[in-house]
């Protein structure tokens, strides 16, 4: 099968679009550059349907390459007909491609190739014939010291049940009933259903249901407790009619030939069918609820890496804490570390006078315009501090979700920027920056260090660091990047760049002074042609002496906005933001078999609002003060909270307290909800209803009540 027709067979897309995507991709263009900057010739496809174009063009590189692995083998075995080479090149699937192999991969010692060894494939051949009436006297003629009858007839069942077994339309019949008939089925380990551990998996100790309608986050759960050794786990099907089916296919007789192929069959089902295509079929289940577990942490992700930021302020960052104090910074416009200390405003201390009177006078000294408090442990007591405060100039408060923020503390990046202070205080640095900008502070973070997924720990990693390190490129380069202010962290994700030339650039930032135009760019190290053509478009250069340069417009089309504006009597500075000038000019005139309406469209909406960031903006939230623990908590009370991770059967939230309360995906609208972020967004702040408190189990069960 084609590549072309190989991803246009699972997508769907234009064969068009799909074969210049392809050649594209090939000349080592980028998913984002691609999807920007190369509309006419991918017909408009967006990032995620190129995404999927390449994922598939990987998918057809690995079946083809097992496919020549495969016709190698059969070479060397001397073993490949014409037939067989044409069903292995035409395979689409890997299923289909080793079932064909099947019968030609080297085998371990099985019970059917020591039964060859003592002589018995004829006697196997001449049963699986079914022509001889009577077999006793046949069987005498395979006795010898090492065998008797009955044993001479075991080994050539076995030989049989291997045949049964590598038959493609028997396994795929069994394939069918999995599919759609199996069941999962757990039960309990006593000895072990006891353990504080085992609390949580309760609810799967003694469990039964269809594979097929197993929810991706229980499957999951279920393999982990099984994988903790709480639960074993059983998959089955109707076994007597699968039997039955198979007999009927491969019986034709009813004499002594029937009887033995009948036990044979029996056999294969149980030692050799079953126990592997049973565990294919959990296995591409898992498969299945890793996809859609990865799905629902990248979405967590991109909607915590674009969120709201507050913009060039100056902060000042606390990391709470009781007995090792609330750890204080101050941070400049440019989140440039201005100075650091230590207040104990909680117990065991208890001096809030003396952490009063500081906070206002860095406030004071440092002309702070905001105030960023993480929200672990002592949050909500530091928070009711600082509000506490009279400032004597316009101060905003917010709470910032500090997960991951020990992790990037105690990474090499952090030790590399801050390298003369230790963890407590490059993490309330992480915290102030978070605020100012939750993009750039992230991308110094591993995203499964950030918490917002479910089960990250139990899907494929590989898959999972794929689609993470995705989605991480397609924020960064929606934004876009200030080259002159960007840490290398963040500089690695934009389009064509990488760790290596993100270095670069930030070396020769360093040396030789900030970048004051795009073509500065190609004067940096190993930066070449290629390099600067995928990651221009996506670095802003700020004041710089062409508007063009802090703008998402690629350089190469620089000279056709010269030629607009020359045609309508205007600079290229008058044009931009000149909403009602922009929209006069006919686009059509310009476009070329190279440039086309799409493209020219988004020139003249990037005109009109040059480098404008489309996050929201950083908004001010506050819990209910009366609200300290659980203990607070009773029904039908209604509260503000903040949702911190979504999941496939509900939302998180934090309503400021240590324990996050759960809406359930039922209690989330009055309809069906099919995907709960349709329905809400990470880190919105939500007003929501209490339906039950479990204090024992430390569990809150919410409703949604409404969106702020």
């Amino acid at each position: 099968m084609q590549l072309l027709s190989y991803i246009h067979s699972k997508t769907e897309l234009p064969l068009k679009g799909i074969e210049n995507t392809i050649k594209l991709l090939e000349e080592d263009c980028t998913v984002p550059f691609i999807s920007r900057y190369r509309k006419e010739r991918t017909g408009n496809l967006d990032e995620v349907q190129i995404g999927k174009i390449l994922e598939f063009k990987n998918n057809f590189e690995e079946l083809e390459k097992r496919k020549q692995g495969i016709l190698k083998s059969l070479k060397e075995q001397e073993a490949l007909t014409d037939q067989l080479q044409s069903e292995i090149v035409s395979a689409v699937d890997l299923n289909t491609l080793e079932d064909l192999y099947l019968p030609f991969k080297k085998k371990r010692k099985t019970k059917a190739e020591k039964a060859r060894l003592n002589g018995l494939e004829p006697l196997a051949k001449i049963i699986m014939s079914q022509k001889a009436d009577h077999l006793e006297p046949i069987v005498k003629r395979y006795i010898s010291k090492e065998l008797n009858d009955s044993e001479a007839l075991e080994g050539a069942r076995h030989i049989i049940a291997e045949w049964i077994n590598e038959r493609s339309s028997i396994r795929n019949k069994i394939r069918w009933h999995l599919s759609k008939f199996a069941r999962i089925q757990t039960k309990v380990i006593k000895s072990k259903q006891e353990l504080e551990k085992a609390q949580k998996f309760k609810d799967y100790f003694n469990w039964e249901e269809a594979l097929k309608s197993c929810p991706s986050h229980r499957l999951l759960a279920i393999l982990r407790a099984e994988r903790e050794g709480f639960i074993r786990l059983n998959i089955s099907i109707d076994k007597e009619k699968v039997l039955r089916e198979i007999k009927e296919r491969v019986i034709s007789s009813q004499g002594d030939c029937s009887v033995q192929i009948d036990l044979a069959i029996e056999d294969a089902f149980k030692r050799l069918l079953f126990p592997s295509l049973s565990n294919a079929i959990l296995q591409a289940a898992k498969e299945d609820a890793d996809d859609k577990a990865i799905g629902v942490f990248s979405k967590n992700l991109r909607q915590l890496l674009l969120g709201a930021p507050l913009g060039e302020k100056k902060i000042l960052a606390i990391d709470p804490g009781f007995r090792t104090g609330c750890k204080i910074v101050c941070l400049d416009s440019q989140g440039g570390l201005e100075h650091n200390e230590t207040i104990f405003p909680h117990p065991p201390k208890n001096d809030s006078r003396n952490a009063i009177k500081k906070i206002s006078s860095l406030v004071d000294a440092h002309r702070i315009e905001a105030i960023a408090i993480g929200n672990g442990t002592a949050s909500r007591e530091t928070e009711s501090l600082v509000k506490r405060i009279r400032f004597n100039r316009d101060v905003e408060v917010y709470v910032v979700n500090e997960a991951g923020a020990s992790i990037y503390s105690a990474s090499r990046i952090a030790r590399e920027e801050f390298p003369s202070y230790d963890v407590t205080v490059r993490g309330a640095i992480s915290i102030g920056r978070r605020l100012s900008d939750p993009l750039a502070e992230l991308v110094k973070i591993d995203p499964k260090s950030i918490g917002v997924g479910q089960y990250q720990h139990d899907v494929d990693q590989s898959k999972l660091k794929r689609s993470l390190d995705s989605v991480v490129e397609s924020c960064v380069n929606t934004i876009g990047v200030n080259i002159n202010t960007a840490s290398v962290s963040l500089l690695s994700y934009v389009s064509g760049l990488g760790l290596k030339l993100a270095e670069n650039i930030v070396a020769y930032r360093n040396e030789t002074g900030p970048f004051e135009s795009r073509n500065d760019i190609k004067k940096v190290p190993r930066l070449g042609e290629k390099a600067f053509e995928q990651s221009a478009g996506f670095l802003r250069i700020k004041n710089a002496g062409n508007p063009l340069d802090d703008s998402a417009v690629h350089p190469e089309r620089y000279s056709l906005i010269e030629k607009i504006g020359k045609d309508s009597g205007h600079s290229v500075s008058s044009l931009i933001g000149n909403s009602e000038l922009l929209s006069k000019i006919d686009l059509k005139k310009y476009c070329t078999e190279e440039v086309g309406l799409p493209t020219l469209q988004d020139i003249r909406k990037e005109l009109q609002k040059p480098g404008i960031d489309p996050r929201e903006k950083a908004k001010i939230f506050s819990f209910d003060r009366n609200i300290k623990s659980i203990e607070d908590l009773r029904e039908n009370l209604l509260l503000p909270g903040i949702i911190n991770n979504i999941t496939n059967f509900g939302c998180f939230v934090d309503i400021g307290i240590k324990e996050n309360g759960l809406i359930h995906v039922s209690n989330l609208s009055d309809t069906f909800v099919k995907d709960v972020s349709e329905i809400v967004s990470l880190q919105q702040q939500v007003i929501v209803k209490v339906l039950q408190v479990d204090k024992e189990r430390k569990r809150i069960q919410l409703a949604l009540h409404k969106t702020i």
